[in-house]
């Protein structure tokens, strides 16, 4: 935990010098220049534990930590016909630890599976034309760890009403991955100790529509198609049939995705909101899920606020999914990992917020300081907890 802390104040601390030599615009003023508009410094802790590990067949430990580390920086110019220009600039850092990834390997005392650090920068353009309403944008990213190394691409187009009371918004994406071939110890041919490759390909189109309905509601619906074709097992996952053979998790190479889901804001007087959101899934691999979310953050000063939050999952599970033991050879494709079987779940948590007149630490700049913490309840007894900190200059 303690790490989170030093991580996040350190980085503020190399950003402060030049926060002090940024001048304020003022309301009417916009810059012909490339200047800093946002920082956000954001740090997580996340503990879980659970005794359904996919790795070992559907049983076993779940227990894994992760600390996460992110730094985004947004940057903004006019163009001289007054187009605004923004640049988004994200890199993170990740470093997790996985009880049951270090089970790949039984016979080892700790395998190198056990522990791993995740990179993934991501580079942002969005073009805007005020007058119009009309923005353009374009994104790339990238992903990479030991066994996987993925790259992204997306493109996005919206359009405000005349009035400016609605948004379209039409987004396409694209993920190329490729997956290093981590078999369980025992399924290893004999003599080879190497890993062999595969690739993943996911592409999404995502269409919203948000529409303010007076001064207190605003909503936004939100439909998605995701089709993702390659290796979509992983490769390390363990299967243990009837018979008490063990297998290598095996999915079909095709899945199609369908969210669909509807936010609302009501502004509840000066100081409360109330944010909703709703999402129906489903996919061809029968897995069909509703998601309930909730969170009401309320203003209790000029500067402090807090926002209690509920979100309820629920889904019916894969055709594909059987618990330990109870596959068999007629079975086409088989996996034992929970995250595919039927289940109910809750999240919540509450979070802070502190914007201070006079910045954070007298630091007129750093203006938000936000921790957030949230508990996870599944019923295959699985639970987690996540507590996140989030400093912001602007």
């Amino acid at each position: 935990m303690k790490r989170i802390f030093i991580t996040g104040f350190a980085l503020l601390g190399l950003l402060q010098s030049r926060a002090q030599n940024v001048p304020t615009d003022s309301t009417s003023y916009k810059s012909k220049k490339l200047k800093v508009e946002e920082v956000n410094l954001v740090s997580s802790y996340y503990n879980q534990n659970g005794n359904n590990s996919a790795v070992t067949g559907g049983i076993g430990t779940e227990h894994l930590t992760d600390i996460a580390n992110t730094i985004d920086v947004k940057l903004v110019k006019y163009g001289e016909t007054g187009i605004k220009h923004t640049f988004n600039v994200e890199a993170g850092i990740d470093h997790y630890t996985s009880a049951s990834s270090d089970m790949i390997d039984l016979s080892a005392n700790s395998s190198a599976s056990s522990s791993d650090i995740r990179f993934y920068p991501s580079l942002s353009y969005l073009r805007e034309n005020e007058a119009t309403g009309r923005s353009i944008g374009i994104g790339v990213s990238s992903s990479t760890e030991f066994d996987y190394q993925s790259f992204g691409a997306n493109i996005s187009f919206s359009q405000k009403t005349k009035d400016r009371n609605g948004e379209f918004t039409a987004k396409f994406q694209t993920f190329i991955d490729q997956l290093k071939l981590i078999m369980p110890i025992e399924l290893r041919p004999p003599g080879n100790n190497g890993y062999g490759n595969d690739n993943r390909n996911t592409f999404a189109g995502t269409l919203s529509y948000s529409q303010i309905i007076n001064q207190r509601l605003q909503v936004m619906l939100v439909g998605d198609v995701i089709s993702q074709n390659g290796y979509l097992s992983l490769p390390f996952h363990r299967v243990y049939f009837a018979d008490g053979s063990v297998h290598q998790e095996k999915m079909p190479d095709t899945r199609l995705k369908i969210p669909l889901g509807i936010r609302a804001s009501y502004f509840l007087g000066d100081n409360i909101i109330i944010r909703a959101y709703y999402r129906y899934y489903s996919d061809d691999w029968s897995l069909k899920a509703h998601t309930a979310d909730i969170e009401v953050p309320v203003k209790l000063t000029q500067a402090f606020s807090l926002s209690p939050f509920y979100r309820y999952y629920t889904q019916t599970g894969t055709k594909y999914f059987k618990p330990y033991g109870e596959h068999t050879a007629a079975d086409e494709y088989y996996t034992s990992n929970y995250d595919l079987s039927k289940f109910d779940s809750s999240f919540f948590g509450m979070g802070m917020k502190y914007t201070p007149p006079n910045g954070i630490f007298g630091l007129k700049h750093w203006n938000t300081l936000e921790i957030r913490y949230g508990h996870y309840t599944r019923t295959t007894n699985m639970t987690s907890d996540i507590i996140s900190i989030n400093i912001k200059y602007k």
